[in-house]
């Protein structure tokens, strides 16, 4: 069996800063969806924590943050020393290190401070995870734990025990989220405590950071951990259930077994192996996120910490997710690989419901009410027309999704904005910060409602939100040719240029903003005139300087710098609402121009570097994008069971489907100067359709797609084209 764990360095995409993006990623160890990550910290100072160039480490961090933009919470530092602490600040204890030496694998962490001539290997589990510390000088070995939160650490009923809890505010400080670590150290432990001056042995510790004094008579220790968000009995049956007499390699190869079942799940070849390595790191980063929030009882039964109710609440439960970003890549491509994992995750969702009621917008790891629209809707009906989910969750996800398109929210973190301003006008108004993405956003959230509510037969239901789907028109400006924001009295706002940033858009100028209508660009190619207009301002996008006005943002904030550096026109593939933009060509009858964009794109701003990512990865999304690119399809509209081809960037590729069968594309005159696909054969016949279904994906099979170095011309009929909600005349019910 092939190790694909090792084409992976989880430091790809590390490098960043807060002024420019290649991912803003961490490189965590630990199991998919794990409930937490070890990464080595470089810097305490910043949300930004890891630094792949900066050779000096202030120990290892238990993290659960899923983006620099949104912070750590119930994060510990763990740091090995030898002798005494240099002093109480992580900068006193920091150690510098050879990265080249470095193992930073998904299933591992493991390296050697040069100050304390320490070899540190940790590897996770799902919630718990082992630690071993070797030397050769046979020092006092010892560990000091820090929190930037309120940390208590206590002796625990046996010499070798450790409990630590720290606090976390949640919900806006409104109730407080408990983490508790059990550490099993393999010998007598004491701690000590900075007080008056002097490290003093305490049994208990409410200030960090905290000594922990190791009685090893070894040149070796081990330290095993147990975590939980319930309590630190339910820690110690985690560390019991998942470490157990388990060892470092037993761990390690059991999380690598795991890691290699999804890392193959999709498998190419390719003569060139950089490639390779490329996919499987991007692979690598689907499997991170969302992180499992939930434990099981001694019976097997998934319970989880319910934060708006502040009680242990029955149920699966997952969080570090937001679904503005994930909607469009990751939960497709769950789809096609973890279906079951998806369902589970989708039940997950529904407990944020019941508990908080409202559906998840940006979890982390409460609701925390960034990015517009409700675009779980698109999660919700991506999951429903591929039969992932039963038909009582769609009825409940049905009544939930109506509530937040009907009813304003009493907090505004949850729910749409502008949900009155959508009832009144059809819109959302310039009262409204990004209203252009909120009413295109809402637009495609409705027509996921009716998707699902044509599923469930509901077709009244279904009738008024295709009605609603459709409302995005409102903000079309026959003008300028694109959708603007206008006021209550339908006013445009008085100044547009293409160009500036802010106001009405999100992240983003009109050129990346306003083709949000996923789910009916056959509509909007109406409003603008036909297909030649459309494919006219499409080549004007991609040919288009990448210049920008900073807008009301009042500084040249990391996008732009990203877009503009990228020298793709105004394709701002960096950030998500530009993914589809390179396949809209494609429904103007061109997908040729499609496929030299994406591969373009691809071979260009993508690599296996530190700096591999064009702009912020963000949860899976931008390696979701990768992945589909590369495969030669995507998912311009989730929710409506389709994939725009576009063209395959390996030699072979196969797709080992969830239920035993596969698909295979495989690439002829596979060469880097060949942009254009001249043939597609679908299970030995010639496949004409500019799109591919999911059904017949599942169904396995093989596709041949030849490859040309100059496009040929050809012309489509309407029904070979994407779907469109303007030409779906099936408006009742799909079941």
């Amino acid at each position: 069996m092939v190790d694909r764990m090792n084409f992976v360095d989880t430091r790809h995409g590390t490098l960043n800063s807060y002024q420019f993006s290649n991912g803003n990623t961490l490189p965590y160890a630990g199991v998919p969806f794990g409930m937490n990550y070890i990464v080595p910290q470089t810097d305490d100072q910043s949300t930004i924590f890891f630094n792949p160039t900066f050779p000096v480490f202030q120990g290892f961090r238990l993290t659960h943050q899923p983006s620099p933009w949104m912070g750590d919470f119930c994060s510990v530092v763990m740091t090995p020393i030898t002798g005494q602490p240099n002093g109480v600040s992580l900068d006193a204890l920091r150690s510098s290190y050879h990265p080249q030496t470095a193992v930073f694998k998904p299933n591992r962490v493991s390296l050697t401070s040069q100050q304390y001539r320490l070899q540190t290997t940790i590897v996770p589990t799902k919630r718990a995870g082992q630690i071993v510390i070797k030397q050769g000088d046979n020092k006092q070995l010892g560990l000091v734990l820090s929190s930037d939160q309120a940390m208590t650490v206590e002796k625990g009923v046996t010499p070798n025990d450790v409990l630590v809890t720290v606090k976390q505010p949640v919900r806006d400080g409104a109730s407080t989220l408990t983490f508790y670590i059990q550490y099993v150290f393999d010998a007598p432990v004491s701690l000590l405590s900075y007080q008056e001056d002097a490290w003093q042995s305490v049994s208990v510790a409410t200030t960090g950071p905290v000594w922990v004094q190791i009685a090893n008579e070894q040149n070796e220790a081990t330290i095993s951990f147990g975590t939980s968000f319930i309590s630190a009995q339910q820690a110690s049956y985690n560390l019991d259930q998942e470490v157990g007499q388990l060892t470092l390699n037993d761990l390690a190869e059991k999380s690598q077994t795991e890691w290699n079942e999804l890392l193959g799940k999709i498998e190419v070849s390719d003569r060139n192996q950089q490639k390779v390595q490329a996919f499987n790191h991007y692979l690598y980063r689907l499997f991170l996120f969302p992180m499992t929030f939930y434990e099981e009882t001694k019976h097997g039964e998934p319970i989880h910490w319910d934060m708006y109710n502040e009680r242990v609440s029955t149920g699966v439960y997952f969080t570090n997710n937001g679904f503005w970003d994930t909607f469009r890549t990751v939960y497709p491509l769950f789809s096609l690989m973890i279906p079951e994992r998806y369902q589970e995750m989708m039940s997950g969702y529904l407990h944020v419901y019941r508990e908080a009621g409202h559906l998840p917008k940006w979890l982390s790891p409460d609701e925390r009410g960034v990015m517009p629209g409700t675009l779980i809707n698109g999660v919700i009906a991506d999951a429903a027309v591929k039969g992932i989910l039963t038909d009582d969750m769609m009825t409940e996800y049905l009544q939930a999704m109506i509530q937040d398109a009907t009813i304003p929210a009493k907090d505004a973190k949850f729910g749409r904005a502008g949900v009155e301003d959508m009832l009144t006008y059809g819109y959302v108004t310039t009262a409204h910060r990004e209203n252009v993405n909120q009413t295109v956003d809402n637009t495609y959230s409705d027509f996921a409602i009716m998707k699902v509510a044509q599923l469930l037969g509901e077709s009244e239901v279904a009738t008024t939100f295709r009605k609603r789907a459709l409302h995005y028109q409102h903000l079309f400006d026959p003008k300028t040719g694109f959708l603007r924001g206008r006021d209550k009295d339908g006013l445009w706002r008085e100044t547009f240029i293409p160009e500036d940033w802010g106001f009405d858009y999100t992240e983003g100028s009109a050129w990346q903003n306003a083709f949000g209508f996923y789910h009916d660009v056959a509509g909007y190619i109406e409003l603008l005139g036909g297909k030649e207009a459309f494919l006219e301002q499409l080549v004007t996008l991609a040919n288009e300087a990448p210049v920008f006005e900073i807008g009301n943002y009042g500084m040249e904030i990391h996008e732009m710098s990203e877009l503009s550096v990228g020298n793709m026109g105004q394709v701002g593939i960096s950030n998500q609402p530009s993914f589809h933009l390179p396949y809209l060509y494609t429904y103007a009858g061109r997908p040729d121009y499609t496929q030299h964009v994406v591969k373009q794109l691809c071979t260009h701003l993508f690599s296996t570097e530190v700096d591999g990512f064009p702009g912020d990865e963000d949860n899976g999304s931008m390696s979701g994008w990768y992945v589909f690119s590369h495969m030669g399809f995507y998912p311009v509209t989730p929710g409506t069971g389709e994939y725009v081809l576009g063209i395959p960037q390996f030699d072979e590729l196969t797709i080992h489907l969830p239920n035993d069968k596969t698909f295979t594309v495989e690439t002829i005159n596979h060469y880097p100067q060949y942009s254009f696909v001249n043939q597609v054969i679908l299970n030995e016949k010639n496949y004409e359709p500019l799109f591919i279904t999911h059904e017949q994906l599942m169904q396995g099979g093989h596709m041949t797609v030849q490859l040309s170095l100059l496009p040929r011309t050809r012309t489509y009929a309407e029904d070979q084209l994407p779907y469109s909600l303007t030409t779906d005349t099936d408006i009742e019910t799909n079941r």
